[in-house]
């Protein structure tokens, strides 16, 4: 004869999650400060429900990104760096070519390098919305 044994088996509720949209105008705002903002929200980190393995944040649309603005004389110094890992593959881009070339590039890298290094980190990014 079989006995039964019932397990007292929680079940994991998922919160629901509700994405909120916010609108930005980047016009005068330092590019740090800026960047800081939005990944917050991205990562939804001023909800009172967050929870870093779950993917609550927001969508956030920027515009106006070609006024941004930097500190000191970071316009003409700042340099960005990407190595191709061989020899000889390091490559430079300035901050004031960038700017003239594509200036939502700037603002998207600086904003993908404060998200957390994860799978969700490519998520989170689809959610930015820039427009010149």
């Amino acid at each position: 004869m079989k006995t039964e044994v019932k397990k007292n088996i929680k079940k994991i509720v998922k919160p629901a999650i509700v994405r909120e949209t916010y609108r930005i105008d980047a016009t005068g705002k330092i590019l740090g400060r800026l960047a800081v903002e939005i990944s917050l929200k991205l990562r939804g980190k001023n909800k009172p429900n967050y929870q870093h393995h779950i993917d609550s944040g927001s969508l956030v649309f920027i515009t106006n990104v070609a006024k941004i603005k930097v500190s000191g004389k970071k316009a003409e110094q700042k340099e960005y760096y990407h190595y191709s890992g061989y020899p000889g593959g390091l490559k430079t881009k300035k901050f004031s070519r960038e700017m003239e070339k594509n200036p939502s590039n700037i603002l998207r890298m600086a904003v993908w390098n404060m998200l957390p290094k994860n799978k969700l980190r490519a998520i989170m990014i689809r959610r930015l919305k820039i427009s010149n």
